[in-house]
């Protein structure tokens, strides 16, 4: 019954979504969707570049070098005429915090909508750093609510080494945006993250889950570009 009420929910969200995007321009939605694989790969990997400009990534450099896994966003938009929402695709890579080998993609969207005073639109670029086991464990499944429940919280900020025992890491997931320049942890209460089948079987050429998907060597060519550029997050970000 749980179950069924969550998927009702997500559905919810992602028509709620969609109508407020579509009812502000369809022109500024179009680059947010109906990305290919490839062209998420590259926008991850801009997007993280454009991270590494920041000063104060060290954190978010601490949080992915003991991560389970990431998801990346590079264009996430969100949009309000009274009622709001939010809407992006992207992907999930799985780690081995131990070895530090990467597996997958997984390709997914993300959709959320909210209600109050609000107008207007922007792009934003979100990362999602999975630290535990409990927090990728949603994203083996077919879609994931953002909440509570699961721990998830605005990421840290700060120079790299200060994670201290005062910052008590307890969220499965800390949450990293960055929109005209500006880098900060973002909050996500309700979203829901759902598998883009579509996108995973024209990257792997036949249909794959999103738990198939996360248990293959990240080792093609494809997905190279992108896992160098989360390796130099990893030992280079200061």
């Amino acid at each position: 019954m749980m179950t069924r009420l969550r998927r009702g929910r997500c559905r919810f969200f992602i028509l709620a979504t969609l109508i407020t995007l579509i009812s502000l321009g369809w022109g500024f939605t179009q680059a947010a969707w109906a990305k290919t694989p490839e062209e998420r790969i590259a926008g991850s990997v801009k997007l993280l570049r454009e991270m590494q400009e920041q000063s104060d990534i060290g954190t978010m450099a601490d949080l992915l070098e003991r991560a389970k896994g990431v998801a990346i966003f590079p264009s996430v938009i969100k949009a309000g005429f009274v009622f709001g929402g939010k809407y992006g695709e992207g992907l999930v890579l799985k780690r081995d915090s131990v070895t530090g080998k990467w597996y997958g993609p997984s390709f997914v969207t993300i959709a959320g909508a909210s209600w109050g005073l609000q107008i207007g639109a922007e792009s934003i670029g979100l990362v999602l750093v999975i630290t535990n086991e409990r927090g990728l464990e949603g994203f083996m499944g077919n879609n994931v609510e953002l909440s509570g429940d699961l721990g998830v919280a605005a990421g840290p900020l700060g120079r790299r080494g200060e994670l201290g025992t005062d910052i008590k890491l307890k969220a499965s997931i800390y949450s990293y945006s960055i929109t005209k320049g500006l880098f900060a942890g973002m909050s996500l209460e309700g979203a829901a993250i759902n598998v883009d089948d579509n996108a995973n079987t024209v990257y792997w050429g036949k249909p794959t889950t999103a738990s198939q998907a996360l248990k293959k060597g990240a080792t093609s060519n494809k997905i190279k570009t992108l896992i160098n550029e989360l390796q130099k997050v990893i030992k280079e970000a200061k």
